[in-house]
């Protein structure tokens, strides 16, 4: 396979579980930039929670936010952005305030992340996590001024979180509402996906599907797998999503990029000290 563009999720697949980046991802990073094969982060997360994870390794590359529905060059320049109609979030967020009390909703819109109260305790682990800075505002008055949201995330126990998928799904078909981890569910417009970044970033590059291949870990990946030539989940992933995928490597933990592309002959191995 000629590949010449790889896309990544970020959490459970490019970072540990501890939320580091493993000296033998960070030098197959490096071995694809050397090669001139752009290297392209694919996540749910914001720009301002992707921007410190490549500050940190000293690269600028192109990053995919919100599963696809902002995309962003290796400039920051923006090449697509889709959010959500005003009408359509407005009944969303009626919807799981009256249904699910006890969620906390996040309002992203562009390069900012709103919630009701900054203090919340969801709401600073996931700062901690990201490094990302989350901003007070009123999801109402957003919506009046025209800041749309791109995604609505929340963030509940897992069993509301499942819920919220199923009966969310149902209520509103105009959306795209999948989890990305047993307590997160990310909530979009019905034609964002990975997919729609993936697709968008191919043609800015002028590559085919074919002379692409996409690491991930979780449900929300799924779309990315189906539109590029290999798709290759960590060995951390749900057995659903390893059953749609071509290879499976090692973990997250395990540098599982790393090992892939050393294995298909992409990279070259390295030695790392013990």
């Amino acid at each position: 396979m000629n590949v010449k563009i790889v896309f990544s999720d970020i959490d459970g697949t490019f970072l540990t579980n501890d939320h580091h980046v493993t000296d033998k991802t960070e030098y197959a990073v490096y071995q694809l930039l050397n090669q001139n094969i752009p290297f392209v982060l694919v996540s749910a997360r914001m720009p301002e929670a992707i921007y410190p994870i490549t500050e940190r390794l000293g690269i600028r590359i192109p990053i995919i936010c919100y599963s696809g529905g902002l995309v962003l060059n290796e400039s920051e320049d923006g090449l697509y952005s889709r959010t959500i109609d005003r009408e359509v979030a407005a009944r969303l967020i009626g919807v799981i305030d009256k249904r699910w009390s006890e969620v906390t909703v996040n309002y992203y819109s562009g390069r900012r992340w709103f919630v009701r109260d900054v203090g919340n305790r969801r709401v600073k682990h996931e700062e901690e996590i990201t490094g990302a800075t989350a901003h007070k505002g009123d999801f109402n008055e957003l919506l009046e001024i025209g800041m749309l949201p791109n995604k609505i995330l929340t963030m509940s126990e897992p069993a509301d979180c499942e819920q919220m998928e199923r009966e969310l799904g149902k209520m509103f078909p105009e959306l795209n509402v999948v989890r990305s981890s047993n307590m997160l569910l990310e909530i979009m417009d019905k034609s964002v996906s990975k997919a729609t970044g993936i697709r968008v970033m191919l043609n800015h590059f002028d590559f085919a599907p074919e002379e692409a291949i996409g690491f991930g870990d979780n449900y929300n990946d799924i779309s990315m797998f189906e539109c590029v030539g290999r798709g290759i989940a960590m060995d951390n992933a749900p057995d659903p999503v390893k059953d749609v995928v071509q290879d499976v490597t090692d973990s997250n933990d395990d540098s599982g990029i790393y090992s892939y592309l050393v294995k298909t002959g992409i990279i070259n191995a390295h030695t790392f000290d013990a």
